[in-house]
């Protein structure tokens, strides 16, 4: 069916639900519009769903909430009778139409007899995937979209272990939610149906994960010595991490704490800040303006669904620099080996794991403590597949997983990135350098002085609608054609192709297995071993290009950044 005719058969259903009908009428005379909600469905990926909300089956709505549900419960009609019976736990955030969203997708479910486990109110990302584990789910279902603008919703599906459903399993997964033609005829529940099948938790997940929460503390002598001293601002950015934060930070023995009042409300227009992402330096904003005025040690930002934490550390001048993903992951990485051999429980088999777009200052760290340092692929699943493989073979102890994107796990009993995790490990590090007369920023630069100055960035480029697609898709395939073997003046010395599984060095011409995952990735190296690489977002319309760059001192390491950031920018024609 072309666009018109999928746009007229909504039209013109007369059981449409009313607020999508409202949706529909007021796009209904911008064609460019209609056409870019209904051209296609929306792309339902590894790890789900994610798109603007509104009429059309490349919108957010309940139709296509529906379609996704009862593509996953079809998903687990085939995995038999007690897969059934085990269930899906779902969460959701505190995004337009989220808590609609989750008890849809629990209706859908009843309605192939499948039980579901909904919290009562907004719960951040990590509590889901421990519920997928605590009520021994066959699946989960988290209702967010994450960091995105206040538009947008999402669907992300968990697999049995509590991480994001892994790629064979979401594989069937799509070719079920594809092989339904029309998802506004997919049948709703029956109230005997509803009652029968959807179960309401809140509290009784909520006591065991903070309890387990604490197995995050490495040192607690230093912090019934000093937790109540550390000055910490903290912003949950309109979202979800509030409760949970402030009751693990309690826990741990943070009294000195405050929230920035204006952004301790769950908000979905998010209206203190363009966007709710603590990757944006602009997102700090008024927790730098408490910070100063209480001259606080450290301030904390968490996502909207708390699976994501930012960190802005204080400098000598009395200012605030807002960390990367990067730095904030090799400085709880050092701190974490450094504690764990302080204390003798650094086993030697430990292992860290990390994507292979983020920082190898991490792999320096872990090396200087003869830890392995293991790559996976981009998704915090592969992290979580990785500890899985870890359990079953005994090969290594798991110490941390961090990815660039501002994700960290410290303890395993989540098999997602985990915020409020983040938050009381960063809480203790800093306590623990406090006493020490140091600031993070103070250990950051220690590190730099030993293992090199590392300037890392990620670049985004955003290209929406039918033609961004395309962009998107040519971009990739002309990197592949054409080969390139320099960028401005640098020569490339090696070539990655993840997606054909190729590592290819163009001074010697040895051609070698990457061995992972298909995945369309591009990752050039430099003579020096500065990096970049290229690939598309999986959630958003975007090209993420990372760039990391090793220098001598800062000033060198920033001087080569601008330099390949620029000639990077043009060799894409993204600019």
């Amino acid at each position: 069916m072309s666009w018109k005719e999928i746009y007229k058969q909504w039209s013109d259903f007369n059981e449409l639900d009313q607020k999508v009908r409202t949706d529909l009428e007021e796009v209904e005379n911008d064609e460019h519009e209609l056409e870019d909600a209904f051209f296609a469905p929306l792309e339902f990926g590894t790890a789900g769903m994610r798109g603007v909300l509104g009429a059309g089956i490349n919108r957010m709505n309940i139709y296509t909430i529906r379609q996704a549900a009862k593509g996953l419960a079809l998903f687990i009609e085939s995995l038999g009778e007690e897969a059934k019976k085990r269930g899906v736990a779902i969460a959701y955030d505190c995004r337009y139409q989220s808590k609609e969203f989750a008890m849809v997708s629990a209706g859908t479910l009843a309605t192939h007899g499948i039980k579901s486990y909904v919290f009562e109110s907004l719960r951040p990302t990590p509590e889901l995937s421990y519920a997928v584990r605590e009520l021994n789910c066959i699946s989960g279902i988290m209702i967010t979209a994450s960091h995105n603008p206040s538009n947008y919703n999402g669907f992300k599906v968990y697999g049995e272990d509590g991480g994001q459903m892994p790629p064979k399993d979401a594989d069937a997964v799509i070719e079920f939610v594809r092989s339904i033609e029309n998802p506004l005829i997919i049948a709703v529940p029956s109230a005997e149906q509803e009652k029968e099948f959807v179960s309401i938790i809140g509290a009784d997940i909520d006591e065991p994960y903070l309890e387990k929460v604490k197995s995050v503390t490495i040192d607690q002598e230093l912090l019934n010595r000093s937790a109540k001293d550390l000055k910490l601002i903290f912003t949950p950015l309109h979202g979800t991490g509030k409760m949970l934060g402030e009751k693990a930070l309690l826990n741990a023995g943070f009294t000195g704490f405050e929230f920035v009042p204006e952004q301790a409300v769950a908000d979905p227009d998010f209206t203190t800040v363009k966007s709710p992402n603590p990757e944006d330096s602009a997102a700090f904003e008024y927790a730098i303006k408490l910070g100063k005025e209480k001259n606080a040690d450290l301030l904390i930002a968490t996502d909207p669904d708390a699976d994501r934490l930012g960190a802005a550390v204080k400098l000598p001048n009395g200012e605030y620099q807002v960390l990367s993903g990067n730095q904030i992951g090799s400085l709880m990485l050092q701190y974490i080996l450094d504690a764990k051999k302080r204390t003798g429980t650094l086993n030697q088999n430990s292992a860290a794991l990390k994507s292979i777009v983020s920082s190898e200052l991490a792999t320096s760290i872990a090396t200087k403590y003869d830890v392995e340092m293991i790559n996976v692929l981009t998704g915090f699943k592969f992290i979580a597949e990785k500890i899985k493989e870890f359990e079953a073979t005994g090969s290594h102890t798991f110490v941390f997983g961090f990815e660039e994107s501002y994700g960290y796990l410290v303890q395993p009993f989540v098999r997602d990135k985990d915020a409020i995790q983040a938050l009381v490990l960063i809480a203790e590090m800093t306590t623990y350098y406090k006493e020490q007369g140091l600031t993070l920023y103070d250990v950051l630069l220690e590190i730099y002085k030993e293992h090199g100055f590392y300037t890392e960035k990620t670049i985004s480029f955003t290209f929406s609608g039918i033609d961004g697609i395309e962009k998107i898709k040519n971009i990739m395939l002309q990197l592949r054609e054409q080969k390139i073997t320099k960028v401005g003046d640098y020569k490339i010395a090696i070539q990655e192709d993840y997606d054909t599984d190729v590592c290819e060095n163009l001074l010697s011409g040895e051609v070698t297995s990457i061995g992972l995952p298909k995945s369309n990735v591009l990752k050039y190296y430099l003579e020096d071993g500065s990096w970049f690489a290229v690939r598309p977002s999986g959630t958003e319309p975007k090209v993420k290009i990372y760039l990391s760059v090793k220098g001598d001192t800062k000033e060198a390491s920033a001087t080569k950044f601008s330099q390949l950031e620029e000639a990077i920018t043009k060799l894409l024609q993204v600019n």
